[in-house]
């Protein structure tokens, strides 16, 4: 069994009493894993900027210029988080979504084997270079 202890005391983080803080479901449950760097980064934005209801009035060009975007970067990102029902938007409001309901990212699947990637036994292995050598 593994102990932690925390590196620095003094520097406790605690869930702070504006309601910004980040799900760490979103990783776990693998709600981000779709989501390209700018989607990631306007979400990170959002959800530090939101009041309690998630609400935030944030116009397109502070956005633009806050998370160093182009306007088609900052739609494009804002379309992968309405699609993964993470954010909803009417201009000019956006609302950081609830994660219960939105979809989530499948698991990949696991890669298969080939007969290449069976374990084999080291002595076998050393046995048959020591055969080819001799």
């Amino acid at each position: 069994m593994m102990y932690k202890f925390p590196i620095c005391s003094a520097r406790l983080r605690r869930v702070p009493s504006q309601f910004s803080w980040v799900d760490q479901r979103l990783v776990r449950e693998r709600y981000i894993d779709p989501l390209s760097h700018p989607a990631c980064a306007l979400y990170l934005f959002l959800l530090t900027v939101a009041d309690a209801q998630g609400l935030s009035y944030y116009s397109e060009p502070a956005l633009c210029r806050r998370l160093s975007m182009s306007e088609a970067t900052l739609y494009q990102a804002r379309q992968e988080l309405i699609a993964g029902a993470l954010v909803a938007y009417e201009r000019p409001l956006y609302q950081v979504l609830a994660l219960e309901g939105a979809p989530r990212a499948l698991k990949p699947p696991a890669p298969r084997l080939t007969p290449d990637d069976d374990p084999v036994d080291i002595k076998d292995v050393f046995k048959h270079i020591w055969e080819a050598l001799s």
